[in-house]
């Protein structure tokens, strides 16, 4: 492949600007990574340093002496919770705002996405009372309710993009073999809108697994209590070590990590979509 000399400056800078953006996105999870197989004197002496040796003992020490696992599974049982809750309800919503029309659906939709303009501690104060009320104050149904109504504005600006992007004459067909409207939404819109429900689902789940402060604020107990919050005390547990502190904090990270790579495609392909479509 020949390349134009006069591009060479222009390609120079772009693989500089993504290759600084990529080493300045990559290199603290590499550095927590590799400190969590450090001990405490390298990490003083020297913390940019490669670890001597791979040694697993802090995560084990991580798991048997602290309920960490218990954080763990509370964190992936409300992240997963919330986020299958809030697929199922806003993916129907978001197909009825992109196939359908009816009055007032641009006012109801502003209405429903506005909500990415309201900072999210000014809702605590109206959500605590709510949840008060309804007495699930400290109990996991809480957080679940409330993590499942935090994606609603970005998963149907997402999911109305990806129905809005497949054509109506599929579904005029299947409507003309008759098909009625819950076999047009599962069998021919669902299967075409996964890369924007993929997309959906992964922000709002990575969104409720990295949530603290509504898990502080909604929960007191230690049965109850979601990894964000649980490193808070891991932080004065391990004030002095500083492995076992990384350790935990590669085991927050790396589910977000696994899930991303594992549906990177799809999220791929449905920010494709959404800018040809805008």
């Amino acid at each position: 492949m020949i390349i134009n000399i006069r591009k060479w400056p222009e390609l120079i800078v772009s693989y500089s600007v993504m290759t600084f953006t990529v080493l300045v996105s990559i290199f603290p999870i590499l550095w927590i990574l590799f400190s969590s197989f450090k001990s405490n004197k390298e990490i003083l002496n020297d913390p940019f340093s490669l670890p001597k040796k791979i040694d697993f003992q802090a995560y084990m020490d991580v798991f048997t002496q602290y309920n960490f696992l218990g954080y763990f599974m509370n964190s992936m049982f409300i992240a997963i919770a919330s986020t299958l809750i809030a697929l199922f309800i806003y993916t129907m919503a978001g197909y009825i705002f992109g196939k359908f029309n009816f009055r007032g659906k641009s006012f109801l939709f502003i209405l429903c996405t506005i909500t990415l303009l309201i900072p999210g501690y000014a809702r605590a104060q109206p959500i605590f009372t709510i949840i008060m009320s309804l007495d699930l104050y400290d109990t996991k149904a809480a957080l679940i309710l409330v993590y499942a109504s935090f994606g609603m504005a970005l998963a149907l600006f997402i999911l109305r993009l990806s129905f809005i992007a497949i054509p109506k004459d599929l579904d005029e067909s299947a409507l003309i073999d008759g098909a009625g409207f819950w076999r047009i939404f599962w069998n021919v819109n669902m299967p075409l809108a996964k890369s924007g429900i993929s997309t959906a689902g992964i922000l709002m789940f990575l969104n409720n697994w990295n949530e603290y402060f509504y898990a502080l604020i909604l929960t007191t107990s230690e049965k109850n209590r979601t990894l964000p919050v649980a490193l808070e005390f891991f932080n004065e547990a391990f004030s002095y070590n500083y492995t076992r502190m990384f350790a935990a904090l590669m085991m927050v990270i790396l589910p977000g990590i696994v899930i991303y790579v594992l549906v990177q495609e799809q999220v791929q392909q449905s920010v494709a979509s959404s800018g040809v479509k805008g």
